[in-house]
């Protein structure tokens, strides 16, 4: 579609600074307060500590996303699922890890905006004037700002997108010049350098390998560097993170370094170093746009949640939903379901947990199994390239040391609140997987016939006057792939239902493919003025509009003069009144003939259910209801077989 993704502008590097930085750009929040814990402050503590984010914003942000997943763009776009659809001609099976990724990406969405936010409106408790804040009223600040944030989500973010930028160039600011402000504290700080501390501390300090967990918080926005991979380019992403990355380590080493002249205390538990390095009069101003980018972090992921769900429907990854597009820019789009099943996670997570220090324990689990897929995919993306094995197998033992070092030191999380983000990435895989499966099931009952052995028949009932006429052109939505052959179902609703006659069949099928914008048709003609089919090719990222599109092609074949959509009636025909359009939508509903193992059953049920509570059939097409009339017919998956009937005469 046109974007150079090597281009860098200026105008580039900010709006990819106030889009895709949100997440990872507000960790300096709660990191070191994770880290510190409950623990006395020593040198090997916050040395180690400060060793260990270097290194895994270094290994795990920079070289893993920046450098080399970054290069596996589909087209211009980035993200879990185009990694997915670049492999997926290759390894059908690799829908697993995209799926599994998926869920994880969006259970981590629902508890980001909660531990961001959260954390920021705490700094509150800086300021001698706010000290005694109650922890019900910092909650009911946070349902506040969370509720408007979702409330906004209908209106597009156009308008405040254009402000993400600006302020997120002076958050990072911020971090930066608060760092080098207290780095002088203590010079000692810059030993941390050394990957030797962040060995030392893991190795010998008590449960050192635990502090890991607090550890990968510092990178949790990382997938998203990649999953902004259409919006901001390649280029601008690589040389913005420069000045990001540059920003968080002097911000670190500032709190690292004030940090070292507390030695052997314990930092009290509504203390946070990152607003105790702050100077008095200046905390107020460092909690608003602590809150601004703790709102632009959330914004982010937001946005993030609807871009992912849209490409799962496409690849048929996830029920149907109502997408709307507030605005015209590219991929900007709105999907009101899923923005109120944010919203209820969000606001739950805040309720439940209530502090952010709580919340950490939660947090990380099921953005490291993403991470965890990303790497898989990536792989066999290389392998896919004809990438050196040897090479391939160094990315795989170097990151599945790294993240499963990760996972474990996360794993001590789950009874402490990770259980609540592994239920909802679960819960989220299971949906996928259902859809996923029933399709499969489905697909091993439909029926395709050849069509050239029907077109006489259909001929026949075009012409046959003593049937009344059903429409002067009927549309039939096909999944037939090849355009030699259509399902079953079909021809029995032209000939067996109720003998359908029509002037015009029209077999539309839609095929989706794995080029993120592609937006093109082929038309063949099988029978001039009679049988005529229209094949879309939409790429996973294009919004399905069958009904505009469909008008389109019919435009155009009347302009070159390939079909003749007057009316057919004498009267209408003489004024050149153009004949009516029906679509027929075919909608299954399960048989009770069916034999299906336990498993496939419940399989099916589920799917039904989803299918009850999704968009239907014709407005996931983008059909208007007006001129749709919904067939429905029984889903025979496995017919019953061992039925016994003796007929007995009287």
């Amino acid at each position: 579609m046109g974007i150079n993704i090597n281009k860098v502008s200026l105008a580039g590097l900010v709006v990819a600074l106030g889009i895709i930085y949100g997440d990872i750009g507000t960790s300096p929040l709660y990191v070191f307060k994770a880290i510190v814990g409950g623990n006395p402050i020593s040198d090997l503590l916050v040395i180690g500590g400060i060793s260990c984010i270097i290194w895994t914003l270094t290994l795990q942000t920079t070289v893993k996303y920046v450098i080399l997943t970054l290069r596996a763009d589909n087209k211009g776009e980035g993200g879990i699922f185009s990694l997915y659809a670049l492999v997926r001609r290759h390894a059908r099976w690799a829908v697993v890890f995209g799926m599994i990724g998926g869920a994880a990406l969006l259970a981590d969405g629902i508890i980001t905006p909660p531990i961001t936010v959260t954390s920021a409106i705490e700094g509150l408790r800086t300021l001698g004037v706010f000290k005694d804040l109650g922890q019900m009223t910092i909650v009911k600040i946070v349902l506040t700002i969370i509720t408007g944030l979702f409330v906004m989500q209908q209106f597009g973010t156009v308008s405040i997108g254009r402000m993400f930028g600006p302020i997120m160039v002076l958050w990072f600011s911020m971090l930066g010049i608060l760092g080098i402000s207290h780095i002088a504290d203590d010079l000692s700080i810059f030993k941390a350098f050394s990957p030797h501390y962040a060995i030392e501390l893991l190795t010998t300090y008590p449960k050192g390998f635990l502090i890991l967990g607090a550890v990968f918080l510092c990178t949790t926005g990382a997938e998203a560097l990649y999953s902004d991979l259409g919006h901001c380019g390649r280029g601008n992403i690589r040389i913005s993170w420069i000045f990001v990355k540059s920003c968080l380590i002097l911000n670190y080493l500032g709190q690292g370094a004030w940090l070292l002249t507390q030695k052997g205390q314990i930092l009290p538990k509504d203390q946070n170093p990152f607003f105790t390095i702050m100077p008095e009069w200046f905390i107020i101003f460092g909690v608003l746009i602590a809150t601004l980018a703790s709102v632009i972090a959330s914004q982010a992921l937001i946005s993030g949640s609807f871009t992912l769900i849209a490409e799962a429907m496409r690849l048929n990854l996830w029920p149907k939903m109502r997408v709307n597009y507030p605005t015209e820019m590219r991929g900007q789009l709105y999907i009101p379901g899923l923005n109120t099943m944010l919203f209820v996670g969000c606001s739950a997570i805040v309720l439940f947990f209530q502090e952010s220090s709580n919340m950490e324990a939660a947090y990380g689990l099921s953005i490291t199994i993403c991470m965890l897929m990303t790497s898989c995919l990536f792989a066999f993306y290389l392998y896919t390239k004809r990438v050196w094995i040897g090479w391939i197998l160094l990315y795989l033992v170097v990151y599945f040391t790294i993240e499963f070092s990760f996972l474990f030191a996360n794993m001590v999380k789950f009874m402490h609140g990770g259980y609540v983000t592994v239920i909802v990435a679960g819960a989220l895989f299971i949906v996928m997987i259902v859809w996923f499966k029933s399709r499969k099931i489905k697909n091993r009952y439909v029926e395709f016939v050849r069509l050239e052995d029907y077109l006489p028949i259909i001929q026949e009932l075009s012409n046959d006057t003593t049937i009344p006429k059903y429409a002067t052109h009927l549309v039939y939505m096909s999944s037939a792939d090849n355009p030699k052959e259509i399902e079953h179902k079909i021809i029995y609703s032209i000939l067996n239902k109720k003998p359908k006659r029509a002037d015009i069949y029209w077999f539309v099928h839609v095929d989706v493919v794995d080029e993120p914008y592609l937006s093109e048709y082929s038309v063949q003609t099988i029978i001039p003025n009679e049988v005529i089919r229209v094949e879309f090719r939409l790429g996973f990222r294009v919004e399905q509009r069958i009904n505009l599109m469909f008008r389109m092609v019919v435009e155009d074949m009347v302009r070159n003069k390939e079909v003749n959509i007057t009316s057919r009636y004498e009267s209408l025909s003489k004024n050149n009144v153009v004949g009516d359009f029906q679509f027929i939508v075919m909608e299954k509903f399960l048989s009770h003939d069916n034999d299906l193992p336990l498993y496939e059953r419940m399989i099916m049920k589920m799917y039904f259910f989803l299918k009850k509570v999704s968009l239907s059939e014709e407005r996931g097409f983008g059909l208007d209801s007006s001129y749709v009339t919904i067939e429905k017919y029984p889903l025979v998956v496995a017919p019953v077989t061992n039925l016994q009937l003796k007929r007995i005469v009287r």
